[in-house]
């Protein structure tokens, strides 16, 4: 008989951003080995659940056993196990033991290298309770954990110090020791509201006995807690008259913080919103996980929602203590932007030679000098002023040395576009500043101005270049300076923007500006090439268009970009239209 299985492992406070890596990581792997034992079949709806103090996996329909199996055998060549006169040699006696029969016993099997000595076996299919206890145990300790911990005496080792490990078949416990804790069926509720035991009745019902026992919301892979915690945000929002940001990623974050969440508006002084928009939500969201607020008017509220993680008999005093937080923040941020104000943003240049851009790649200094001469080699246009150019690119890293990008790193380049307007800067050269880093992800805006993208598509090649000429090329699912994330950028930049980049010339121009030094610039520059032009095939794949269509036009080994993606949109169109299979079969004769 099939029954549901479940495992979950308690533990201290896990990660928060990493919480539903760990989460889905174990859940894959346990599924992996129950379908590799056939106790479950491949198209199984399996479930994982995570909590901050909590691990789960449940499966349906789990199977009380193995299946049985036949195992076969292959022993020596049947020539070589009898002698002339039909004595079993010392191979078939040792084939024989090894199965544990008689030579008598054993079956003969043709294979391609002729007739060998066979033994076959029906064994008989494990219970299931050995089975799972098995999957777990591998489970875990396949897990990729960047950093384990022990604790204790033991040498047992997990993200976090394991307290409890909850293991059921169907209402059965299953027996199991895993990282010092045996396994049973006691789970444990919120730390606060409910911190004692609560046994699991069935795999069925976990998820609704915690939420009613324990006072546990879980998350699961569909991000359900998650959603429900921006839904709370929204609605408390609007009870105090304004709209909460929708924040999709720091949902999932305070989703991993807390296990019981309880919306509370906060406030503070009106006069924090003389900072720019981007600061005060950086101190909300990065620092407080709080979700800001617009008012009616669109603008930024001085209001916040805070997600509690317990339900308080006093409310106002939660929230009395997150404003209280909030606010020396604020006054922190406040003095940041006043102190940078004093130094204009052009008089920040020399600070730059003190810093190291990359050990082999010279200084920041350096690498803005690179970036101004390489700016205006892409796309060069009779509405772009190289004077103007020029300037952004030799302004767009001073930012780095200001005290607001250094107490808020993710500001970089929109603090550089507001220090450059107060500073005189013409308009365009801040816009440049503010966009050079985009795209930083997938969903970014590309930038929209003709300085900002060239800007942005020279800092990506220089980057590129650089690293390639430092021999740190990526290598399978590391690259930890991004590059694939910058080729990728470069193309939606170019497609996007229309912009013809001459591919070929400003790689050769990008490795010509490095200070590392180059044994084959030719080859390593058309390295480079390849790697861009492989973020291109996958551009076009996100996009649906053939593969086939994709290699006919790079075969060509254009120079252009745009030019390319013209060739490929064109052949797209006409391979879709009906008479073109007969018109290339004809060609094809031709």
């Amino acid at each position: 008989m099939a029954e549901d299985f479940l495992v979950e492992i308690g533990c201290e406070e896990l990660p928060p951003k990493r919480l539903r890596t760990f989460a889905r990581d174990f859940h894959d792997r346990v599924v992996k080995a129950l379908k590799n034992a056939g106790l479950i079949d491949a198209g199984a709806a399996t479930e994982w659940f995570c909590s901050p103090r909590r691990l789960a996996v449940r499966v349906p329909a789990v199977r009380a056993a193995e299946p049985d199996r036949v195992e076969e055998r292959l022993g020596p060549a049947v020539a070589a196990a009898f002698g002339a006169d039909g004595t079993p040699s010392k191979a078939a006696a040792g084939f024989a033991r090894s199965c544990g029969v008689n030579v008598s016993e054993l079956d003969r099997q043709q294979t391609p290298k002729g007739e060998r000595l066979a033994y076959s076996q029906h064994v008989a299919g494990r219970p299931a309770a050995a089975v799972l206890a098995e999957a777990v145990t591998a489970a875990v300790a396949g897990m990729s954990i960047p950093r384990r911990m022990r604790w204790g005496a033991s040498e047992e080792s997990f993200i976090r110090p394991v307290h409890w490990l909850v293991m059921l078949h169907g209402e059965a416990v299953v027996e199991c020791t895993l990282l010092g804790v045996r396994a049973g069926r006691v789970s444990y509720g919120h730390r606060f509201h409910h911190p004692e035991p609560i046994p699991i009745e069935s795999p069925a019902r976990y998820v609704e006995q915690l939420r009613e026992d324990g006072r546990v919301e879980l998350d699961d892979a569909d991000g359900r807690l998650a959603i429900a915690i921006q839904r709370m945000a929204d609605e408390a929002a609007q009870e105090a008259g304004a709209q909460a940001f929708s924040a999709p990623d720091l949902a999932a974050e305070v989703a991993a913080l807390v296990e019981w969440p309880v919306p509370l508006v906060g406030t503070f002084p009106d006069d924090y919103l003389a900072l720019p928009e981007e600061v005060v939500v950086a101190v909300l969201e990065g620092q407080q996980r709080y979700f800001p607020m617009r008012g009616a008017d669109g603008r930024l509220a001085s209001r916040f929602v805070a997600i509690s993680n317990i339900e308080s008999r006093d409310p106002d005093a939660v929230r009395g203590g997150n404003e209280r937080v909030v606010r020396p923040r604020l006054s922190d941020a406040m003095f940041f932007w006043q102190t940078d104000l004093k130094t204009p943003l052009a008089a920040r240049t020399a600070d730059l030679d003190n810093i190291v851009f990359q050990a082999g790649l010279g200084s920041l200094a350096d690498r803005a000098q690179r970036l101004a001469a390489l700016a205006v080699e892409v796309a060069p246009a009779a509405d772009v002023d190289t004077a103007t150019l020029e300037r952004a690119a030799q302004l767009c890293k001073c930012d780095l040395v200001t005290d607001m990008v250094g107490e808020f790193p993710a500001l970089q380049g929109i603090m550089g576009g507001y220090y450059a307007a107060a500073g005189g800067e013409p308009e365009a050269v801040g816009a440049a500043i503010r966009e050079h880093y985009l795209p930083q992800q997938t969903g970014d805006p590309a930038p929209a101005t003709s300085y900002g993208q060239r800007l942005a598509i020279a800092d990506k090649l220089d980057g590129i270049a650089g690293a390639f000429a430092l021999g740190k090329r990526p290598s399978g699912a590391r690259d930890p300076f991004a590059l694939r994330r910058q080729a990728a950028g470069i193309v939606r930049i170019a497609l996007e923007a229309g912009l013809e980049v001459n591919l070929p010339h400003l790689v050769a121009a990008a490795l010509a500006a490095q200070p590392a030094p180059v044994a084959d610039a030719a080859a390593l520059g058309e390295e480079i090439r390849d790697f861009i032009l492989d973020r291109l095939r996958s551009h076009y794949e996100a996009n649906d268009v053939r593969v086939d269509v994709v290699e006919a036009v790079l075969a060509l080994d254009l120079p252009g970009l745009l030019d390319s993606d013209a060739r490929i949109q064109a052949l797209s169109a006409f391979v879709d239209q009906p008479a073109a299979q007969a018109l290339a079969a004809a060609n094809k004769r031709c």
